[in-house]
C-alpha cells in the first residue's frame, strides 16, 4: 500500500461513516428564498428550518474528452434553470471502501451552497470556500455537511470538488497546466464564488478559503500564488502547512520522503511514466491518454499525490520556499494542525501490515528516516518512553513532519501578516479513521478535527455536552475570523495571534481554554539540530 493510499484512507474513512455568528443587520432577517439567479442559471435549492443548501452547481465545463488535461473553462452565461436539490458526481477516485465501485465520473465540477435560512435583506454575509482533504487523490465537497457552521456562525459554505489523482495533477512536457489541473479547478471555484457570492447573501469582498489536509496544502499554496490575487480575503490553512516536510517512511513506513508539491519537472516526468506504462508513446501520447476511459487511470491515482506542481504559470515558485521568503498574500490567516498528527498513518500502515512498526523494526524506521542522526533521536523517543513501538513512532512523525515545520511556517509567515496559530488537542474524539482497531488511542490525530466543524455522511459525531461545546467555540472562532480577519469575539477566550519569536499557540480542547507552547511541547528545538 503507497503512501498516497494510506493518505486517502485517513480521509476516506471519513466518507464511510457514511447560534453564536455575529454579524446581524439592523434589518429584521426573513427567510431567504430558494431559488436563485446566478451567473450560469437560476438554481432551485431546498431549505430546512435552519439553512438553505443548493447542490450540484457546476462551477466550470465538464473536464471530458479533448477537455480533459486542460485548465476548467468557464460556464456560459444562462438563464437555464437548474436542479440544486442533488449532489453532483464526484471526481474520479479509487474504491477505499471494500466492494464498493470506483468513481469514474469526470463530470464533477460541481460545488454546494449552503446558507442561514434566515438573512437580512440588506446584509452580506462572510463566504467560506470549502477545499477537502483526501491526499490529493479522494474526497468530495459533498462528503462534508456544513450546516452547523452555517447557521451558527451565520455564513455562507460553498463546499467544492476538484480534479483529483492523475486527473488533476498529470502532466507532460509541453502540455499546458501540467501538475496544476486540480489547483486550477479550485481557483476557477473561486472565480464563480466571487462572481456569484451577492446572489446568496454573501459579501464578494470577503472571502475565505479554508481546507485541511491536501486541501490546506492547497489553501497554502494560494497564498503564494501571484495567480490567486483578488479572489480571496483570508484563508484557513487546517494540517496543511506550506512547510511539511515527510522523512522516509513518515506517511506510510516504506514511503520516500516527501512534500506536499513537486517541481514541473518531476511532474512531467511523472506523467511520461505513467503514459509509457499504459502503451502510450511518441508523439500521439497525449491524444493516446485522453482516448484512455477512466476506469484505466483511476489505479494511477495515488502516484500523482502530492504533484501538485510549482514553476507553472499558476504556481510559479515552490510554495516552501515562497514563505521562506515572506512572499505570500497579505491576508490574515489562521494556522494549525492536531496533537497527534501522524497516529492515523502510522495506524493505517499497521492495520495494513502489523509487522510493519514494532519494537524490532522501530531503529530500521529510525535509520532509515535519520541516518546518522537516528542514535540521537531514538535517545530523544526511546521506546520505553511509550505504551507502544505505534506511538513512539507516531510521535516522532507528528513532531518532525508536522508540528515543528507548521509552527515555523506560522512564525515565518508572521512577519508579513496576521496569523492565528492553534493545535486541536481534544484527548478523545471521534475515531473517524479507525485509530482503535489498529491498538492505538485516538487522541487528537489528523482530521479528527473535521466533526467539530462539519457533520460528516451527514451523522453528529460528537460525544456529549463538552465536545459539543468545543463545536461551538470552534465555529465561533473560525466563523469569527471569516467575517473580519481575527478569530476573536466576546463569546469565546482571547487567542492572540502569532509573532516571528513566539511558538504559543492556542489549544483547542474541551478541556478547557488556554495557549500551549508548541515547539516546546514537540521538541522543536532538537528537531531544527537533526534536519
Amino acid at each position: 500500500m503507497t503512501s498516497a493510499r494510506i493518505l486517502a484512507v485517513v480521509i476516506v474513512a471519513i466518507a464511510a461513516l457514511t447560534g453564536c455568528g455575529s454579524g446581524e443587520s439592523e434589518h429584521p432577517a426573513v427567510d431567504a428564498p430558494i431559488d436563485v439567479t446566478t451567473t450560469t442559471g437560476t438554481v432551485h435549492g431546498t431549505a430546512t428550518d435552519a439553512v438553505r443548501i443548493f447542490r450540484g452547481i457546476r462551477y466550470a465545463q465538464p473536464p471530458i474528452g479533448e477537455r480533459r488535461w486542460t485548465v476548467p473553462q468557464p460556464l456560459p452565461t444562462s438563464s437555464a434553470n437548474v436542479d440544486a436539490t442533488k449532489d453532483g458526481s464526484p471526481c474520479p477516485q479509487t474504491a477505499m471502501i471494500p466492494g464498493t465501485p470506483p468513481k469514474t465520473d469526470e463530470d464533477c465540477l460541481f460545488l454546494n451552497v449552503t446558507t442561514p435560512r434566515k438573512q437580512s435583506p440588506n446584509g452580506a454575509l462572510p463566504v467560506m470556500v470549502w477545499w477537502h482533504g483526501g491526499g490529493y487523490t479522494n474526497g468530495s465537497g459533498a462528503d462534508y455537511d456544513p450546516q452547523k457552521l452555517a447557521d451558527k456562525g451565520n455564513v455562507i459554505v460553498v463546499t467544492v470538488n476538484y480534479r483529483l489523482g492523475i486527473f488533476g495533477y498529470f502532466g507532460l512536457p509541453g502540455l499546458a497546466g501540467s501538475g496544476n489541473f486540480g489547483f486550477a479547478d479550485q481557483i476557477a471555484s473561486l472565480q464563480w464564488v466571487k462572481a456569484n457570492a451577492n446572489a446568496f447573501g454573501g459579501d464578494a469582498h470577503n472571502v475565505t478559503v479554508f481546507g485541511q489536509s491536501a486541501g490546506g496544502m492547497s489553501a497554502c499554496a494560494l497564498l503564494t500564488a501571484p495567480s490567486a490575487a483578488g479572489l480571496f480575503d483570508k484563508a484557513a490553512v487546517m494540517s496543511g502547512s506550506c512547510l511539511l516536510d515527510w522523512h522516509a517512511g513518515g506517511l506510510f513506513p516504506s514511503a520516500p520522503a516527501a512534500k506536499p508539491y513537486t517541481d514541473a519537472t518531476t511532474n512531467q516526468a511523472s506523467g511520461a511514466s505513467a503514459a509509457d506504462g499504459l502503451g502510450c508513446a511518441g508523439p500521439g501520447r497525449l491524444a493516446c491518454m485522453r482516448a484512455k476511459p477512466a476506469a484505466d487511470l483511476i489505479d494511477l491515482n495515488a502516484d500523482f499525490s502530492d504533484n501538485l506542481a510549482y514553476g507553472t504559470e499558476l504556481l510559479p515558485t515552490d510554495p516552501a520556499q515562497a514563505v521562506e521568503a515572506g512572499h505570500v498574500a497579505h491576508v490574515p490567516i489562521l494556522s494549525g494542525g492536531t496533537a497527534d498528527e501522524a497516529r492515523s498513518f502510522v495506524a493505517g500502515a499497521m492495520r495494513y501490515d502489523p509487522n510493519s512498526v514494532t519494537p524490532q523494526t522501530y531503529p530500521s524506521l529510525l535509520s532509515a528516516a535519520f541516518g546518522n542522526a537516528a542514535p540521537a533521536v531514538a535517545d530523544r523517543y526511546p521506546l520505553a518512553k511509550y505504551p507502544s513501538a505505534g506511538l513512539a513512532w507516531a510521535s516522532v512523525v507528528t513532531d518532525s513532519a508536522w508540528a515543528c515545520p507548521t509552527d515555523r511556517g506560522n512564525r515565518v509567515m508572521a512577519a508579513q501578516t496576521s496569523v492565528y496559530p492553534y493545535e486541536f488537542a481534544e484527548p478523545n474524539p471521534p475515531d473517524v479513521n479507525g485509530v482503535a482497531s489498529a491498538g492505538m488511542p485516538t487522541g487528537a490525530t489528523h482530521a479528527t478535527d473535521l466533526p467539530f466543524l462539519f457533520q460528516l455522511a451527514h451523522k453528529d459525531l460528537l460525544h456529549g455536552d463538552a465536545q459539543h461545546a468545543l463545536s461551538d467555540r470552534m465555529i465561533e472562532y473560525w466563523s469569527t475570523f471569516a467575517r473580519t480577519g481575527n478569530p476573536n469575539s466576546d463569546r469565546t477566550p482571547n487567542w492572540n495571534p502569532a509573532t516571528p519569536d513566539s511558538s504559543t499557540v492556542q489549544r483547542l480542547s474541551s478541556e478547557g481554554a488556554g495557549t500551549v507552547d508548541a515547539a516546546a511541547e514537540h521538541q522543536c528545538q532538537f528537531w531544527s539540530t537533526v534536519r
